[in-house]
């Protein structure tokens, strides 16, 4: 959590003296944030406009863009979607509501090398591993079966063949903020974490975590995992499967690079452990058809999706009737405390920025 502290007015404050904000999410201006924000710096203005959005509108830029002269004069903006270019001709810094970049790779702001990007990584880590850790649970264990045979109102068998957790091993795909918060819990339930990161991390200056974590989240240090697994190629990926994993997380961005990264060559590896599919990342990193083949032909033990490819899945589609399959409509992140976090980690951002110091998650472009 930022100390909210009042801070002395320094010269590092005159940095923003010229900076007008532009806040555009869901909940309603907190004018107490504003106003004491606004004081540490001075000279800086604020505009907070509330976010008329509900789950399933659009997420593309344009789909909820302010006037000509709300944006007027605004160089630094906290957006949860993106605006049309012409709009933020004049930002240079854009602080996102999310920890993916999906939806901002071919925004021309994205694309301007005098524009600076951060996400909101480490923001969504708590909700999103207790996500993965408990679908995992009630599913393997069946929870879901007994809670089934509760509402016929008849009293439930015993499941045979139910395993604990100590022991297993937990392959996480893509080792940032989230994927290091699912890697903390499940160590703590005796599982073996192996990561896969885009680039090597064989030093301990390279292991560690940089980004944006709340107090007692995560894996700073990097120390948590037994293994770790590197590359770009769908043959590292491959590489990665082969390791016995009894569950697969999957925590990376979606790329063009990436996209359908799981297909049915893929499943066919996890045959082998008939590994558990965990994706809390982007849909379209799976291809559908070849897993609800795999769910169908018991390649896998089972799925918990928060995300899916189309999303939402238009109603009738064969993956909501595939055997032991669960799926929640992209809600993993949501929390009651979503939103302060990302006021706390912009404000962390706009001292940094006061101050000339690099940024919290800054996306190399």
């Amino acid at each position: 959590m930022v100390d909210q502290t009042p801070v002395v007015k320094s010269d590092d404050a005159s940095r923003l003296r010229n900076d007008k904000v532009l806040i555009q999410i869901p909940p309603l201006p907190d004018e107490t944030w504003i106003t004491r924000i606004e004081k540490q710096y001075a000279g800086l203005e604020i505009r907070w406009e509330q976010l008329d959005w509900k789950p399933g509108d659009s997420t593309e830029a344009g789909a909820v863009d302010l006037s000509s002269e709300t944006w007027e004069g605004v160089t630094i903006a906290c957006l949860f979607i993106p605006h049309t270019a012409h709009l933020m001709s004049n930002v240079r810094f854009v602080q996102l509501t999310s920890a993916g970049v999906d939806k901002w790779c071919k925004h021309e702001t994205y694309k301007d090398p005098n524009v600076t990007i951060c996400t909101a990584s480490g923001v969504q880590s708590p909700q999103i591993s207790e996500w993965v850790i408990s679908t995992w649970l009630m599913m393997r264990n069946g929870y879901l079966d007994y809670s089934a045979t509760q509402r016929q109102a008849q009293a439930s068998k015993a499941l045979p063949h139910v395993q604990d957790t100590p022991g297993m091993r937990m392959g996480i795909l893509g080792y940032g903020a989230i994927g290091r918060q699912c890697g903390r819990v499940a160590a703590a339930m005796g599982v073996q974490v192996y990561a896969f990161t885009r680039n090597p991390r064989t030093t301990t200056a390279e292991r560690r975590d940089r980004s944006y974590s709340l107090p007692g989240m995560g894996d700073p240090q990097g120390s948590i995992p037994s293994a770790w697994y590197h590359g770009t190629s769908q043959e590292a990926v491959d590489d990665f499967l082969h390791q016995d994993l009894d569950i697969l997380v999957l925590c990376l961005p979606l790329t063009e690079s990436n996209r359908h990264l799981i297909g049915r060559a893929q499943f066919d590896i996890l045959a082998k452990k008939k590994t558990f599919l965990s994706n809390v990342a982007r849909g379209q990193l799976v291809v559908t058809d070849a897993l609800v083949e795999a769910l169908n032909q018991g390649k896998i033990q089972g799925a918990a999706l928060d995300v899916t490819d189309p999303e939402p899945l238009p109603d009738g589609h064969p993956l909501y009737t595939a055997p032991n399959v669960f799926i929640t409509p992209h809600v993993s992140f949501r929390t009651q405390n979503y939103f302060q976090r990302i006021l706390d980690v912009f404000e962390a951002n706009l001292e940094r920025l006061s101050k000339g110091q690099p940024l919290l998650n800054e996306v190399s472009v």
